[in-house]
């Protein structure tokens, strides 16, 4: 289930609106209804933490397969990190989509290329002028 499923479900259970939850999560009501509805997602972990308080959830359940791949990529990298590894992501789930795979099998995978992504971003750093680094 996805993030914008799981958002829904937990709202619709509590009969409560969009803009109750988006001002007791500190977010516009806007920025909340584009999580609800999948066509965007929180870019920072502080903001699934706050959903996950609001509907006193784990905050592990609010995050999907990859989202915590995506959010920390987000949180290192900014937006082209996020692209990136949202594209990663994708390009996975594409290759998973035959299911040979055991579901233990698929996360070794996922877990080894996150391991490759991050260790490429690393060591491309040093390509980076020194004007761009943090």
């Amino acid at each position: 289930m996805k993030l914008a499923q799981k958002l829904l479900q937990l709202r619709t259970e509590r009969e409560l609106s969009q803009k109750t939850v988006a001002n007791a999560c500190g977010i516009s009501r806007q920025t909340y209804n584009g999580y609800e509805t999948g066509i965007r997602y929180p870019r920072q972990r502080a903001t699934y933490e706050a959903m996950a308080k609001f509907f006193d959830v784990d905050v592990n359940y609010l995050f999907g397969e990859n989202e915590q791949f995506v959010t920390e990529a987000s949180e290192r990298y900014g937006a082209h990190g996020m692209a990136q590894a949202r594209a990663l992501a994708g390009q996975l789930a594409g290759m998973f989509a035959g299911g040979e795979l055991t579901d233990e099998d698929k996360a070794a995978v996922m877990r080894s290329l996150e391991k490759a992504f991050w260790l490429a971003k690393e060591d491309n750093k040093k390509y980076t002028p020194r004007r761009f680094r943090k």
